[in-house]
């Protein structure tokens, strides 16, 4: 018997025939919910935030109130997940932003979002390894008297990160969950052994008083804790990897929400705890991303700290291993759906992982490093370069991207649902995901006007334009790049944000 081998191909491991779509199928059932729950909260590095994210935020905002934004942040994220979990259910895509935003409000809108969140997510995943290097550096320099330039360590984990990206993503969820859980723990001590030895003022409450949130420095605050929570929203990148993703889905965004929320609100209590809410900001100004560990050395000793010192760059090879991730699946989802050449949208034979995408984003890290550290030119490099530049810059814009892009998914979930019909019947989540989407424009514009003090940079800098207009000429791009494949190419236009749905459907229309 003869087979058509354009519609069939023989698997290793039987024989059997199979469509040839398949390879653009990324390998279901491979991931459960705790898989899933470690690698989206990965991508939050908690040890991360606490140590480096909470101090600056107190330091540079003076707003003694960060544990109450922490909470009123989470209440803003739940709202926002509520559509934004329905609509996974629906939709199941490894391009799950575009993809949501492509079935809400058309595919050049949905092409305009794919090319925001590759930038996005790419520049989160390359601006850590501005601290991760220089952390790495100095740990090399305090227990091994050893000087090496900080791109070295930054080059070794962006091609180790890469290694791994080739890898199955069951091999990933465990290194990422070890990593995790042990960060948490410290974390987790650290809060328990401040509330039992408080500062001066004792266990204050303070904190949480809405009279701390009052100034002009309320909304840049915002921007600096907002992108603490960021990567809950990767959980349906990762749906065509589960056996149940309408179940799987939901249920791990709302705890992955709930749990950052709860935790950040209460590690950056015990911040204020230990050195009480009045000397905070002072003490936050003084001792920097070093905060954290001058007030364990205190109450948990040396040894203490320098664990902790080890696993806050654990804790970012962690974060920098989920948004690699996430990079390589939107790739995977952009390839398969024309809005990247073909290559992007076929995974590896042996793995099953997005080995393109991968790829693709390896090269951009170490290209992007390697242009810092060229950028470096001073004798003995300047060490404040690659977090003050690479992290700082980078960070900030790629938490625009994502805040910009939840924006325009909760406008999409309310579109959606109109239009199906379904407005009634989903009538309590449209009005959250339109609260959440108001809410969510209002810190994207506080975020576009403070720029300038998020990187740092003094009044009057074209910093404060350029960096945020990336994202702008990602948008742009991505818009006139959808509205040439609708002029040219409709088929390909008609299939943004289909996913595996549109092969599947060949593959019924060609049997």
């Amino acid at each position: 018997m003869t087979t058509d081998s354009s519609r069939t191909s023989t698997s290793a491991s039987g024989g059997i025939s199979t469509f040839k779509g398949q390879e653009r199928a990324l390998r279901a059932d491979r991931l459960g919910t705790g898989g899933l729950l470690l690698s989206v909260l990965a991508a939050t590095a908690p040890l991360m935030v606490v140590a480096g994210v909470m101090p600056t935020t107190f330091a540079v905002m003076g707003i003694v109130g960060q544990p109450l934004l922490f909470v009123v942040l989470g209440v803003v994220l739940i709202l926002f997940s509520v559509g934004y979990a329905e609509m996974s259910r629906h939709v199941h895509n490894a391009g799950a932003f575009y993809a949501y935003i492509s079935r809400g409000l058309g595919g050049t809108a949905g092409a305009g979002a794919a090319l925001v969140a590759l930038v996005a997510y790419n520049a989160l995943q390359v601006g850590i390894y501005g601290i991760f290097g220089f952390e790495v550096s100095g740990l090399f320099a305090t227990y091994a008297d050893v000087e090496i330039a900080w791109w070295i360590p930054a080059l070794v984990a962006a091609l180790a990160v890469g290694l791994l990206g080739w890898l199955k993503i069951d091999v990933n969820a465990r290194v990422l969950g070890v990593l995790l859980v042990i960060e948490v723990l410290l974390v987790v001590i650290f809060d328990v052994a401040a509330l039992a030895d408080p500062g001066k003022e004792g266990l204050s409450l303070h904190a949480f008083n809405p009279d701390t949130l009052t100034g002009a420095g309320v909304g840049t605050a915002l921007c600096f804790c907002i992108a603490a929570f960021l990567g809950f929203e990767q959980a349906p990148v990762y749906a065509e990897e589960t056996s149940r993703p309408h179940v799987l889905v939901p249920r791990v965004m709302f705890f992955a929400v709930g749990g950052v929320a709860v935790f950040f609100a209460l590690s950056s209590w015990a911040l204020t705890v230990a050195t009480g809410p009045a000397a905070i900001v002072g003490t936050s100004q003084k001792q920097s991303a070093g905060l954290l560990f001058f007030l364990t050395e205190s109450r948990l000793g040396g040894t203490f700290t320098d664990v902790l010192h080890v696993l806050f760059v654990t804790g970012m090879f962690a974060a920098l291993l989920s948004f690699h991730n996430v990079v390589a699946r939107y790739a995977f989802a952009m390839g398969r759906e024309g809005l990247l050449p073909a290559a992007f949208g076929r995974t590896s034979g042996s793995s099953g992982a997005p080995g393109t995408g991968s790829l693709l984003q390896t090269v951009v890290a170490v290209v992007v490093v390697a242009a810092f550290a060229i950028a470096d030119d001073k004798p003995a490099g300047d060490p404040t370069a690659p977090v003050l530049h690479l992290f700082t810059w980078f960070g900030n814009i790629g938490a625009l991207g994502v805040i910009v892009l939840m924006a325009a998914a909760s406008l999409s979930v309310v579109v959606f649902f109109v239009r199906r019909g379904a407005a009634g019947a989903q009538a309590w989540r449209l009005v959250t995901s339109a609260l959440a989407g108001i809410a969510l424009l209002v810190i994207a514009g506080y975020t576009v006007k403070d720029f300038e003090v998020l990187v740092g940079a003094g009044p009057g800098s074209s910093l404060s334009w350029v960096l945020p207009g990336i994202i702008g000429l990602a948008a742009l791009a991505g818009v006139v790049l959808g509205l040439v494949l609708r002029a040219r190419a409709p088929e390909k236009h008609a299939r943004i944000g289909l996913g595996n749905e549109a092969f599947q459907l060949d593959k019924a229309a060609s049997s």
